[in-house]
């Protein structure tokens, strides 16, 4: 069927569904009633558009971004809320901004307890203090807590009381036994602290009750999205809220025996029908997504034949025949879940939907 030229749904398209991305915070919110949000959208809210989201989780009680420019462009867009930065800052230049903007730095070494001390004037700040309580990543070790509770209190651009944050290794492994211990650890740092705590992420908000805080910080689950191996969002009784799509823009017939795509990896074994969509590895479509890899044509599951090209994969449409050129191809999301995809693709869910290239249309329902 023809399709406008300024149809966005005319070429590879990622349709994002706010609705679903309120109702999985609502979600989140009744599984830890007791503890406050923060909404993590770092890396352009996992794929999905940082100031979109935000709009979206407008609800949440906190966000938290990785990077400086992230929070920057959240107030820049008009948002109030509190901006929790995971990396913190770097150097006094960087810190004045936080001050301006009223960001939260999150110290994670001792260094950044240094500059702030020889900050004398400025706007007052609220910090986020990250111990290391096994993650190996950032974060203070453990022995430090109390020593740099102290510095922190007597900086004098410091205010309110210093709030202290940790993250699980490997949450996602329910039968893992060092979460617990990570968890009892943090409890006990926490103990002392007149400020508040968080070491929830969204596989300890899930399968870890014992983790809830006075904060969370769910993330991939807000955008419906499982953070269990083996299991979807939809399975916790979350709403995808990406789904990405493009058309078929060829149909052909082969015999048996024709190799198909770079390499002729895939060979037809019977007299197929090949369609080809306008969607590959330069829309962040995984390139490692092997032949078999299900898309959604009218609804029903039809696999991949051959690699996946810049621009362009094929399909075995031998089951679907009644499908034309112009029928939209669902790559995942409403009705083919992400996990899914990213087990064919050998990769993790995050990968796929922080993939997502410019070049992808948004449309936004």
């Amino acid at each position: 069927m023809p399709v406008s030229l300024t149809d966005p749904s005319r070429v590879a398209h990622a349709i994002i569904n706010i609705g679903a991305l309120r109702e999985n915070l609502r979600k989140v919110k009744t599984i830890a009633p007791k503890a406050k949000v923060m909404s993590v959208i770092k890396a352009n809210a996992y794929g999905h558009g940082l100031i979109r989201a935000a709009g979206g989780l407008i609800e949440s009680d906190a966000f938290a971004v990785a990077r400086t420019q992230e929070a920057i462009e959240l107030r820049k867009a008009g948002f109030t809320q509190s901006i929790a930065v995971l990396q913190g800052f770097f150097d006094q230049d960087e810190l004045s901004i936080y001050g301006k903007l009223a960001l939260e730095p999150v110290v994670h070494s001792a260094w950044q307890v240094d500059l702030l001390e020889r900050r004398t004037r400025g706007y007052p700040l609220r910090v986020w203090l990250k111990v290391d309580t096994g993650m190996s990543r950032l974060g203070v070790h453990p022995d430090e807590v109390e020593s740099l509770i102290k510095r922190l209190r007597s900086c004098k651009i410091v205010k309110g009381t210093i709030s202290m944050m940790s993250h699980l290794a490997n949450a996602d492994a329910l039968d893992d036994p060092f979460t617990p211990h990570q968890i009892s650890l943090f409890k006990k740092l926490g103990e002392s602290l007149d400020g508040e705590t968080g070491i929830a992420n969204s596989a300890g908000v899930l399968g870890w009750r014992e983790a809830h805080a006075e904060w969370i910080r769910p993330g991939i689950i807000l955008y419906g999205i499982s953070p269990f191996a083996g299991k979807t969002g939809q399975q916790e009784g979350l709403q995808p809220v990406m789904t990405l799509r493009s058309r078929i823009i060829s149909i052909k017939d082969v015999e048996p025996g024709t190799r198909v795509g770079y390499g002729g990896d895939w060979v037809a074994g019977r007299k197929t029908r090949l369609g080809v969509a306008a969607i590959g590895y330069g829309d962040g479509y995984p390139r490692q997504a092997r032949s078999g890899t299900p898309v959604l044509v009218r609804g029903q599951r039809a696999p991949l034949a051959g690699r996946v090209s810049m621009d362009m994969v094929t399909i075995d449409l031998t089951d679907c025949p009644e499908a034309e050129i112009g029928d939209l191809v669902t790559l995942w999301g409403e009705g083919l879940p992400v996990e899914l995809i990213a087990e064919y693709a050998n990769t993790i869910p995050y990968d796929l939907v922080c993939g997502i290239t410019r070049r992808v249309q948004v449309i936004e329902t």
